[in-house]
């Protein structure tokens, strides 16, 4: 990992790996969110969490990039949770349209939730786990393993409670190592 490395030359490098900005963003956006020397005292990290986030500033809803997203697993509130998560994925795996007929059902107090969708022409119901407003993590890589493709897998960077993810392969997760100075992760996906 190189310290001090300019904004724009990590951009170029991320860019390099398919994890640019997505069009429209702008460096200016950037700094909104956190001053240059943040993001440049400590290269990749803090500029990796920021891309998986939104914008924040007006207009709403606008990503930074649609190749990563910061995952805060604490983020069922109730029905619409599971199919919020699997669109991301989707999102990020630039295959917006792989999960198709999504409907999940979530109700807290009653413990129960589930999400069904149709992929590659099989449809898909699977049950999750109830635990406070954490999403269960076997139903997540369940979405995950319907998305990767040949050598292109899920991989995460650590924050915290959440995790920056991309899809990514080999290469790209190896060259992206180096770039941070330490090892993504790959979410274990259920045999």
């Amino acid at each position: 990992m190189t310290l001090d490395m300019t904004l724009e030359d990590q951009l170029a490098a991320l860019a390099g790996l398919g994890l640019g900005l997505a069009p429209g963003r702008s460096v200016e956006e950037l700094l909104h969110s956190f001053p240059r020397e943040e993001y440049e005292h400590e290269p990749f990290t803090l500029l990796l969490f920021v891309l998986g986030i939104e914008v924040e500033a007006e207009p709403w809803g606008r990503r930074f990039s649609d190749r990563v997203w910061n995952f805060d697993t604490e983020c069922v509130e109730g029905p619409g949770s599971y199919v919020r998560i699997a669109r991301q994925l989707c999102r990020i795996a630039g295959r917006p349209d792989a999960l198709t007929d999504l409907r999940d059902h979530v109700d807290l107090g009653t413990g129960e939730a589930w999400i069904e969708y149709t992929a590659g022409g099989r449809r898909r119901r699977w049950t999750a786990d109830v635990d406070d407003d954490w999403a269960d993590p076997l139903v997540v890589s369940y979405l995950m393993g319907e998305l990767e493709d040949g050598d292109r897998r899920f991989h995460a960077m650590d924050n915290g409670q959440a995790s920056v993810l991309m899809l990514l392969d080999d290469d790209q997760a190896r060259r992206l190592n180096e770039l941070i100075g330490e090892e993504l992760v790959v979410p274990a996906l259920p045999a």
